[in-house]
């Protein structure tokens, strides 16, 4: 069976490939972000892989890595690098499980993937507001922004992926804007603007635009005049399984009562037919 599609990989391209340089500031705080996440790992990396849909970027900050697009399909070899970076584009993946499972599978035991992306709080607001335009204006709705992840469940991606160690957490980066149109033009220079497979293939209606630009006013100005704009980046980490990482015990094999450590004393439970 074929698997569903999200994204329109043509699309999606067209978008990379209008993307201005100078409005690459998510990619530059995934970064640094990973830059300080090495450092506190470390451990000396020999052979990285980077994937990602922006190879100059990525490139510039890892002259030695192997790059590698975000295709269906990684080209990545197995069992051949200590660190994958998998960057700022799982949010755009038919297959988020696969593409995990794909960086697993290159790792050498004990190897290290850090996966950096967008996440479900991303762009509420704009969301909020073209719906909320669209069913005034025109009646209905039509897909526009990725389905992103929530933090509770991607967790579960990294176990579901085989990786050991797993840990998912995020941060919120807030940007002001003089108005939504600047946020959606903004949009089109990071090369992030609409790549959904079901999107409508014409232009938005002007009046449904400018709808929601005054309902994102309403509701989203800041103190200065501007209105907010949310990026959430996830961070996924996960290990390769190794024999020489940390193992949970059998269960029964613990040799000290918990109450005992706790110096505190123990209290038995009564059972209803007791």
């Amino acid at each position: 069976m074929d698997m569903p599609q999200l994204t329109d990989r043509a699309a999606l391209m067209r978008n990379r490939a209008r993307a201005e340089p100078s409005a690459l500031f998510l990619h530059e705080h995934a970064a640094d972000e990973l830059h300080e996440r090495l450092i506190e790992v470390n451990r000396t990396f020999t052979s990285i892989a980077i994937v990602t849909g922006f190879p100059d970027f990525w490139r510039a900050r890892y002259p030695e890595a192997t790059i590698v697009s975000d295709e269906d399909a990684l080209a990545l070899t197995p069992h051949a690098h200590d660190l994958i970076l998998h960057v700022m584009c799982l949010h755009w993946a038919n297959d988020p499980v696969g593409q995990l499972v794909q960086t697993r599978h290159a790792l050498k035991p004990d190897g290290l993937l850090l996966c950096t992306f967008l996440g479900g709080q991303t762009l509420h607001e704009l969301r909020a507001s073209l719906a909320e335009a669209e069913a005034v204006v025109a009646g209905g709705l039509s897909p526009r922004i990725a389905p992103m992840g929530e933090i509770r469940d991607l967790g579960a991606l990294l176990q579901r992926a085989g990786f050991a160690l797993p840990v998912a957490d995020s941060t919120l980066l807030t940007v002001s804007y003089a108005n939504a149109f600047h946020l959606m033009h903004d949009l089109r220079k990071m090369g992030e603007n609409n790549a959904l497979h079901q999107r409508i293939k014409h232009a938005t209606r002007r009046n449904v635009l400018t709808e929601a630009a005054c309902i994102y006013a309403d509701n989203f100005r800041n103190d200065e005049n501007r209105v907010d704009a949310t990026f959430e980046v996830i961070t996924l980490t996960g290990w390769a399984p190794a024999d020489s990482q940390p193992q949970p015990l059998r269960p029964g094999s613990a040799k000290t009562r918990l109450a005992d450590a706790l110096n505190t004393s123990e209290t038995p439970i009564k059972r209803s037919n007791d």
